[in-house]
């Protein structure tokens, strides 16, 4: 499967996904949940992610980034997914009661030990899953992803109908879980586990330390917002903060989502054949920035009528706090791939160092932040991703190779098709209707202009991300024009 059509698959199963969970949480959020419901859930499951990183060892990247592996050696990686994976469970169940004392919350032991349950289907889904990001079948991945989002979106619907509170999303894990097990090995059979087998787990063990180190890093600086949050302020702040970021991460992983799958495997491709990897990144780079700014600028707008018209009134609080978030955003798309590309040339070790540093950094910045309320919490995403691209340019620059001006030249091209893509907004917020009195109707209209405008300043600019639209768009377009015979 070429890179392009990977990307269209992988794209629709973003879509997809996106549409399913959007749609579950407003309905949750209007009719069955409270923010300090919203917030409960958020800390136990952040309290979850932080030892989740863990549950997979780091074998998509170990088998996507290995040349050849038998099913012998698969049937190790299954092994060595199974131990981690229901180790994380077992910890994750042992801190149930910790977790409650610490928040002064009983609701949480229940919470924990159901999300702890859904880790014990992860090792069924890890080596098919991989095997398929590995051959870049990502058709038989949209299903699987596709699958296993409206299996949760169905279970927490009607679980949160039935009065279930924050328990029915944590049951919705599981339910998510045991079903992209059963897609999985169904479009891509894989090994099983059954019996154990650790022959060979020497090199298995040593990428997945390495690659697991750098994920607890990772997951301390994007699980504990919630925690920190949680703990310094209120659970009515602490679910208006994770609505604000989960809405923004999911429009991010929407946008960008689909690129970050398909190009690991294409840039491992490059580095076996010997090939340089700047021209490839400046492709990334321009694809992010021009896709995901002019997004995240929409976002920041029109984040007061979005909330109001969608969540209700009694979310309004998320507005200015998406907002926020929204404009951090800008900073970390400006270096994709900061994890995956150190990865694949075999540099984590420098990547750990790095990563902990910034994680360091963005926890300092929320806790004092945090003392001064949340709008101040969602305000130090801004400060943390300037020295988040401090942190990480010049080890990147000297790995890809890329250079300075070229990508100074793809920012500016960017953020001059972000500030078009806003121009309606603008206008319509200066000479129609205000922010709180926009419809929703009226911010669809505006945003659509929003994007034809968007269009037009990516071909004006002659943006590398317009030839890869047309490339994409052109055949479709085609087809669909093409007359039908009699």
């Amino acid at each position: 499967m070429s890179v392009r059509i990977a990307a269209l698959w992988s794209m629709g199963a973003q879509y997809l996904s996106f549409i399913i969970q959007f749609a579950v949480s407003v309905l949750i959020s209007r009719f069955f949940l409270s923010p300090a419901e919203v917030g409960l859930f958020s800390i136990a499951l952040a309290a979850a992610q932080l030892l989740a990183v863990l549950q997979e060892f780091g074998l998509t990247r170990y088998i996507s980034g290995t040349r050849d592996l038998g099913r012998d050696e698969l049937r190790t990686c299954a092994s060595v997914a199974l131990l981690f994976a229901w180790g994380v469970a077992i910890v994750i169940a042992l801190l149930a009661a910790p977790m409650a004392d610490f928040y002064n919350d009983t609701r949480l032991v229940p919470l924990m030990l159901v999300i702890a349950g859904s880790y014990l289907f992860v090792p069924f889904s890890v080596i098919p899953t991989a095997l398929l990001s590995k051959d870049m079948d990502f058709r038989s991945l949209f299903f699987v992803n596709a699958g296993s989002t409206a299996i949760n979106a169905a279970l927490a619907l009607s679980l949160a109908a039935a009065g279930w509170s924050a328990a029915a999303l944590a049951w919705a894990l599981i339910g998510q879980a045991a079903a992209r097990a059963i897609i999985a090995q169904i479009m891509r059979p894989a090994p099983l586990p059954f019996p154990l087998r650790l022959t060979g787990a020497m090199p298995i063990v040593r990428f997945g330390s390495a690659a697991s180190a750098l994920y607890v890093s990772g997951a301390i600086g994007t699980r504990t917002p919630d925690l920190i949050v949680g703990k310094l302020i209120t659970l009515h702040a602490v679910g208006l903060f994770s609505r604000a970021t989960a809405l923004a991460g999911q429009i991010v992983t929407l946008v960008s989502g689909a690129i970050g799958a398909v190009f690991y495997p294409a840039f491992a491709r490059l580095r076996d054949a010997g090939e340089p990897l700047a021209p490839a990144y400046y492709r990334v780079v321009a694809s992010y920035t021009a896709l995901i700014w002019a997004t995240m600028a929409g976002l920041a707008l029109g984040a007061e009528p979005l909330v109001r018209a969608v969540y209700g009134e009694k979310w309004i609080e998320v507005a200015p706090l998406l907002s926020w978030i929204a404009l951090s955003e800008f900073l970390f798309v400006m270096l994709p791939l900061h994890v995956d590309i150190p990865m694949l040339l075999g540099r984590t070790g420098t990547l750990i160092k790095l990563n902990l540093l910034d994680t360091g950094a963005a926890l300092a910045f929320l806790a004092y932040a945090s003392a001064h309320g949340v709008e101040a919490a969602a305000q130090s995403r801004i400060i943390y991703g300037a020295a988040w691209v401090l942190v990480y340019a010049r080890f990147l620059q000297g790995l890809i190779g890329f250079e300075w001006r070229v990508m100074a030249k793809l920012y500016a091209s960017s953020a001059i098709a972000a500030l078009a893509a806003v121009i309606p907004m603008l206008l319509a917020y200066r000479f129609w209707v205000s922010p709180e009195a926009m419809l929703f109707w009226q911010l669809a209209l505006v945003s659509a202009a929003g994007g034809l405008c968007w269009l037009g300043a990516l071909a004006l600019l002659r943006h590398p991300s317009w030839s890869e639209i047309m490339a994409i768009a052109g055949p479709l377009l085609t087809r669909f024009a093409r007359p039908r015979a009699a």
